[in-house]
């Protein structure tokens, strides 16, 4: 295991404009809506790279939903990434549309099978939107998740979980998805004593030992999710912890569950409101990725390498 500081520094040069497309709208059988996504996009460039970004689930109508996640969302695509955000079932945005479905309210099942489907609908999201056709390297694709997003994504890097009402295990890997990243995502489900444990019992089942698809979990270290559990800040430092390598842990200092805001602009439930977190982070998330699905650029190692120099760190790092 090594272990660096971490510190904020820019190693892409210049951003250049994003162009954001939405809704794309794409018919699903079965599914009680169509699914809607946000495709946004630098200008310029192409062989670029996908992220397929999961929305958590807030206390806001419009953050989790393809609408948020702007500080994030921006700064990928402006660095070379087309980012993708589906609206999942569980969104503020459907809930009377969608209130009766079978899954609802928080419909666990249906999140990661809508990024299957927008892997399946590629070639179709790239014509929809007039000037990204052709410039999309369909091999290179990650997910991102933040909170119950980050969930989702675990599923599709590789972890399981039991089905609470068939008591069958569900394995929702998606191998078409090279690297990941875990944006204070939920723990091990053994240690769940809070008032959300019950209305979330697929939580208590999680498997992170499948999970082996190159990830990075991302941590604040006051980040006490008390409504899951009293295990304390450490909890979302699990999927490292128990996941098979490789894997690197990022724990941002003083970041709470909104990890500085990476929900959306000034947003007012934000409890650790820090838009040089936020940047930080997006700097790191963009740099992991792009060396991951492009390993012989050294985009993270020199990033790494710049922020152990800072005397007030933004957080530490560590991989195995």
């Amino acid at each position: 295991m090594s272990t660096s500081t971490v510190t904020s520094a820019d190693p892409f040069g210049t951003p250049v404009p994003v162009l954001s497309f939405s809704p794309v709208v794409l018919s699903v059988p079965g599914r009680p809506v169509d699914l809607q996504v946000r495709v946004s996009a630098p200008a310029s460039g192409t062989g670029l790279a996908v992220i397929l970004l999961s929305h958590g689930h807030g206390p806001s109508n419009n953050l989790s939903s393809l609408n948020g996640y702007a500080p994030l969302a921006n700064f990928w695509a402006a660095h070379g990434f087309v980012v993708i955000q589906p609206t999942h079932l569980s969104s503020r945005t459907l809930s009377h549309l969608v209130a009766d479905a079978p899954g609802a309210p928080f419909f666990w099942r249906s999140r990661p099978e809508d990024m299957s489907h927008i892997l399946d609908r590629l070639d179709m999201i790239e014509k929809a939107v007039p000037w990204l056709s052709g410039r999309i390297d369909h091999t290179k694709v990650a997910v991102a998740g933040h909170s119950f997003g980050g969930f989702t994504s675990s599923l599709l890097l590789g972890a399981r979980v039991t089905d609470p009402d068939e008591g069958k295990v569900v394995s929702l890997l998606e191998p078409r998805i090279k690297a990941g990243v875990l944006l204070a995502a939920p723990g091990r489900g053994d240690v769940l004593n809070g008032p959300m444990a019950d209305a979330l019992p697929v939580l208590r089942t999680i498997d992170f030992s499948t999970m082996t698809t190159p990830t990075l979990v991302v941590a604040g270290d006051e980040d006490d999710s008390r409504h899951f559990t009293d295990m304390g800040p450490d909890w979302h430092a699990d999927p490292y912890t128990l996941a098979p390598g490789p894997k690197t842990l990022l724990t941002l200092f003083g970041a709470e569950h909104g990890l500085g805001g990476i929900a959306g602009y000034d947003a007012a439930e934000t409890t650790d409101e820090n838009p040089e977190r936020v940047a930080a982070l997006a700097r790191l998330t963009a740099a992991y990725l792009h060396t991951q699905l492009r390993p012989s650029a050294p985009t993270w190692q020199a990033e790494c390498e710049a922020l152990t120099t800072d005397p007030d760190p933004t957080g530490r790092l560590e991989s195995k």
